[in-house]
This record gives C-alpha cells, structure tokens and sequence, in this order.
C-alpha cells in the first residue's frame, strides 16, 4: 500500500507538472531560460521577507518574483545591453541578494537545503489546494491569451501590425510565470524550478508537430518525471525534487536523440 505522504507529493507533483508545461513551452520558444532563473531565484528573498514580517512565505514569493519579473521585462526592453546578459545579471544577483538577506534579517530561520531543492515529500493538503487553485488560475489565464502569446512568440511584428499588445501579453507571462514560482518553489526548490520548466518542454519539442501538441507532450514528460523521479526518491532513497528533474533529463536525452540523422 501506498503512504499517503507519497500520495500528496505525487499529486502536487502532477498538477505543477501541467502548470509547468504550457509556460515552459512558451519559455523555450522564447529562448528565456534566464529569465525563469532570475524570477526563481527571487523567490528566496520573498521568503526571507515574509518570515521577518510574519506573513505566509507564498505572499513574499508572489510579490518578489512579481516585482523581478516587471523589472526584468521592463529593463531587457531597453535594449542598452543584450538579453541574456541583463537575465544572467538578475538572476545571479537576486539568488545572491536572497542568500544574504536570509542572514542579516532578524528572527529569520529558513532551511537552505529545503528552500534551494525543495521538499515535495511535506507537501500538505493545504498546499496542494494551494497549488490547484492558483494553478487552475494561471492555466485559464494562458487559455484566454493564448493566441496572443503564441503570435507575440512566433511573430511580434505581425501581431503588432494586427493591433495586438506585445506589452499586455509579456505581463500576462511574466506575471504568471511569478505566481508559477509561487507554486512550484516547495516541490522542486528555487535552483530547480527552471528547469521543471524548461526540459519537459526540450524533450517534448522534437515530438510535436503544432504548439498546441508540444504544449500537450510536455505535460505529459512532466507527469512522466514526477512519477519516476518520486519512484526513484522512494527505491534509491535519494533527494525528491532533484530526481524529478534528473528523470525529465533522461527522458530528454532519449528524445533528442530523434532530431540526428
């Protein structure tokens, strides 16, 4: 029989696994995995925040990885440096501004191992309501602007010359993308999150042949991982959220193997 702890983390694991999926397709197309670095990475001062003000940690992360994700949105439209190199800046930074912080604020405790690799194997009913409500939220948000993140993705200048927003659809991304952090940050952890986004969606693009089926193979790989990473974590004894990720990895490395001739 199954314990149930195990029941809670694989059902937690599941729904951010679907949450995960559509962002992280958009994340790929995009070429943003910085910037999935730099709103994770904010997360932990939204935690050393809300434990110094006695908040519930969800609230800081919310409103940190929020704030990160306008001031990376807003700072990369300036265009004074490359991309990658304003993303790669804030992510670092905010990992470090975080770690330090944690230090010097007063009456803060947080556990660094559990805050930096996540600890699905705790997750609590309350969470997992937690994480189906906001994740329900972020899913029909995507469903409502989907057609135009996806041109906003693939063709920003015919979406422009269709009156379409490019800045309307990158807050609707970079604010889901925040509360996505908000959820997933107990599962897999602040240097983890990035990349419950970002694999299944590599491993899912050289199956598909629309957005839409990409989008679809990645929630599944998603799934996939989870349930083998847990079974990994239970056999092996090894960390949980770490063996998620290391599964999603060996399943991208098998379906990559498609793209050589």
């Amino acid at each position: 029989m199954i314990d149930p702890f195990l029941l809670k983390a694989a059902l937690a694991g599941l729904l951010v696994a679907l949450v995960a999926a559509p962002l992280g397709c958009l994340v790929v197309w995009r070429r943003m995995a910085y910037f999935g670095d730099a709103t994770g990475h904010a997360a932990l001062l939204g935690v050393a925040l809300a434990m110094s003000f006695s908040m519930p940690p969800v609230v800081g992360v919310v409103v940190v990885a929020s704030a990160m994700a306008l001031a990376v949105a807003f700072t990369t439209r300036g265009g004074g440096f490359a991309d990658d190199t304003i993303l790669g800046v804030f992510s670092h930074a905010a990992l470090a501004i975080g770690l330090v912080a944690a230090a010097l604020l007063p009456d803060v405790r947080l556990n660094l191992i559990n805050t930096l690799l996540g600890d699905i194997l705790t997750v609590s009913t309350s969470e997992i309501l937690l994480i189906a409500l906001g994740g329900a939220g972020i899913l029909a948000v995507l469903a409502i602007f989907w057609r135009g993140l996806l041109n906003a993705t693939l063709s920003p200048e015919l979406m422009v010359a269709e009156g379409g927003s490019l800045m309307r659809d990158k807050l609707v991304f970079t604010l889901s993308l925040a509360l996505f952090v908000a959820l997933a940050m107990k599962l897999v952890g602040v240097l983890l999150i990035t990349a419950m986004l970002i694999l299944p969606a590599a491993a899912a693009a050289p199956l598909a042949r629309s957005p839409e089926r990409m989008v679809a193979y990645a929630a599944l790989i998603g799934c996939l991982s989870v349930v083998g990473g847990l079974w990994m974590s239970w056999e092996a004894d090894t960390p949980a959220g770490p063996s998620i990720i290391v599964m999603a990895a060996v399943i991208f490395a098998l379906t990559a193997m498609r793209r050589r001739p």
